[in-house]
């Protein structure tokens, strides 16, 4: 090996941990047999803990020529999606060996679908954008339909793959136009050409460019696929969804769009806020109809990347860091939600509709102080977490001058505050039926995990805030310099 590729390889360590253990558990998998699952999920765990780690630890620095930046934005997000990762994981192991569909592939699946992260908030050119993006996305259609004698998780998969290609083909056809117009892949020299030459046909690249982006955030109106994918899709497997796919996904669009198209923020910036609010209406409003409980947090999901996209479209370092302080809190508060979703049950049949919650309070008094707060944090009550994150993300498009956008999104939060309120109100005031059982007895892993992400959105937010707010300062203003 050449120095110059000893030193890319090290630089882009992390994702080679990730590309050889994940290989290496689908050998003992495969050669061990299904009995591996646990096995190999507690391998993938600790292989997804060292890539954390070693990314942590990692040097700085442009790699492969420009196409790979490890600079202090990639190396926070990489942290955070490994370690989202490495839960849902957890999550997963136990209750698909409940519900008797424990394979060792899920494991190995989350595994891959890391190294695409991976690369994704790394990439320095369209071509690792769009190599990023696909190999993070073939492993989640197939986990959309892990549970493979399900009709609903076949049909979830199916139609995550088939708008899934069809977002794939809007984003290529972007990058082609920008490649056409620029006649380079990096975003470094497309900047500096956009700089030089603006053009309409390098705007209209840019609009696919950011269409297809938008749907791997599932931002409306690129939406469609959420609803039915959260609700037929395996529990823990929108668990991941809804966390570490939703960060790369934000970081690469943050990354694109400001190290490749500074110049004509004027003209993308126009095309965020009209998503945003698509978004804020869609998720707010489309929630309130909803009676199951994946649907519903997907509607949710729409809306909280509405927020998210708004501190992108500020263009400023304090728009970026706000993206991220809301992007960590939201992580922290769904992979709650869905923990608590994962410990609940009655007779062995999961709990999946709001209105088995009625009457919570009285099996597990706990876990229905841990939803409520939850509920709250999503919802943006002051002082919890959800609040804080929103705090930043309004504050920083209010200080970019879209104060009427921030205006917007506020009413949003109200309007979305009905469903979350439901929730508490069936789980504190509301009797279960006659002749329901109580819930069962809860997992371990899932329901500490809930209760842990509860105690973090309050009050240890408080505390976590210290550290927080300087990480992700530093992640902001280090962007691109790798």
């Amino acid at each position: 090996m050449t120095p110059d590729l000893l030193k890319d390889l090290n630089i882009a360590a992390s994702e080679g941990v990730l590309a050889l253990g994940g290989l290496a558990l689908l050998m003992v998998g495969a050669f061990v047999g299904e009995k591996s699952a646990r096995l190999v999920s507690i391998l993938a765990v600790a292989v997804l803990i060292a890539a954390a780690a070693v990314a942590a630890t990692g040097p700085l620095g442009v790699a492969f020529n420009g196409a790979y930046v490890a600079d202090p934005l990639s190396i926070y997000a990489k942290v955070a999606i490994y370690i989202a990762s490495a839960v849902a994981v957890v999550l997963g192991g136990g209750w698909m060996q409940r519900e008797k569909i424990a394979r060792f592939e899920y494991p190995v699946l989350i595994v891959l679908a890391a190294v695409g992260m991976g690369m994704m908030v790394s990439s320095g050119d369209l071509i690792s954008l769009y190599v990023g993006v696909e190999l993070h996305s073939l492993a989640l259609y197939v986990l959309a339909a892990y549970h493979r004698d399900d009709l609903k998780a076949s049909e979830a998969g199916l139609k995550y793959f088939v708008l899934g290609a069809l977002s794939s083909g809007l984003l290529l056809y972007g990058a082609s136009l920008i490649y056409g117009f620029t006649g380079s892949m990096r975003f470094d020299e497309i900047a500096a050409y956009a700089t030089a030459n603006p053009g309409v046909g390098l705007v209209f690249g840019l609009v696919f460019l950011i269409c297809g982006l938008a749907f791997k955030v599932s931002a409306a109106p690129f939406h469609m696929w959420t609803p039915d994918v959260y609700e037929g899709a395996p529990t823990p497997v929108v668990a991941f969804f809804t966390t570490a796919p939703k960060m790369a996904a934000m970081v690469l669009f943050a990354r694109a769009l400001s190290e490749g198209f500074m110049e004509a923020h004027a003209q993308w910036a126009q095309v965020l806020i009209l998503i945003s609010l698509a978004s804020f209406v869609v998720g707010a409003w489309g929630g309130l109809a909803q009676k199951d409980i994946q649907r519903l947090l997907a509607y949710s999901s729409i809306a909280n990347i509405g927020y998210a996209i708004l501190g992108i479209a500020a263009g400023t370092e304090a728009g970026l860091q706000a993206m991220i302080v809301f992007m960590t809190l939201y992580m922290i508060d769904t992979m709650g939600f869905f923990a608590i979703l994962l410990s609940l049950s009655r007779n062995g049949r999961p709990i999946r509709t709001i209105a088995d919650l009625a009457g919570l309070k009285n099996d597990r008094p706990v876990t229905a102080i841990a939803i409520t707060v939850l509920s709250l944090s999503v919802l943006g009550m002051p002082p919890l977490s959800g609040f804080w994150g929103k705090y930043y993300v309004f504050g920083a498009a209010a200080s970019a001058g879209y104060w009427m956008v921030a205006a917007a999104g506020l009413v949003a939060s109200v309007v979305a505050a009905f469903y979350y309120l439901r929730i508490i109100k069936l789980v504190w005031f509301d009797a279960a039926p006659e002749g329901v059982a109580r819930t069962d007895r809860a997992p371990v892993e899932s329901q500490w995990i809930g209760w842990a992400c509860a105690a973090f959105a309050f009050p240890l937010v408080i505390v976590g805030l210290t550290w927080l707010e300087p990480a992700t300062r530093i992640a902001a203003s280090g962007f691109g310099a790798g």
